[in-house]
């Protein structure tokens, strides 16, 4: 899976994984969380990327059982799966930093609550056009 990017839903269900086992309603309610209650996954989209996420070897069933007449999986990070998300994880750390030295010299601070910032003083206060005062060498 080097340098592969993920996608969203898949980079938040192995999110979800990265530190228990969990069935499906349990990746839904940890998705919901980890994503601040932005991303409620559909049962369809869910169980299509766990197939899809178990064919890769990213994840892999690690119980079964039956519950009220269904069988309900459990599943679990792989290595394989742990190395994808560590590849993700420092692909978007990286963005995130580049970002932040963007900003930084266009004069915009990063707020601390992680939305956009106020744009830096500039030093001597703000600057005014020295025509619009009247301090040119042309007539006014």
């Amino acid at each position: 899976m080097a340098n592969r990017q993920l996608q969203e839903p898949t980079r938040l269900v192995l999110t979800a994984l990265a530190d228990a086992p969990r069935h499906g309603y349990a990746i839904v309610q940890e998705v919901l969380a980890i994503s601040g209650g932005r991303t409620k996954l559909l049962t369809g989209t869910l169980y299509t990327a766990l197939d899809r996420l178990l064919q890769q070897g990213l994840i892999r069933i690690d119980q079964e059982e039956v519950v009220a007449g269904r069988l309900r999986r459990t599943f679990a990070l792989t290595e394989d799966g742990r190395g994808a998300l560590a590849e993700e994880t420092e692909r978007l750390r990286a963005g995130v930093v580049e970002a932040e030295r963007r900003l930084a010299l266009g004069g915009l601070r990063p707020a601390a609550d992680g939305r956009a910032g106020r744009r830096a003083a500039r030093p001597g206060g703000p600057r005014i056009g020295l025509a619009r005062i009247g301090l040119t060498g042309g007539a006014a």
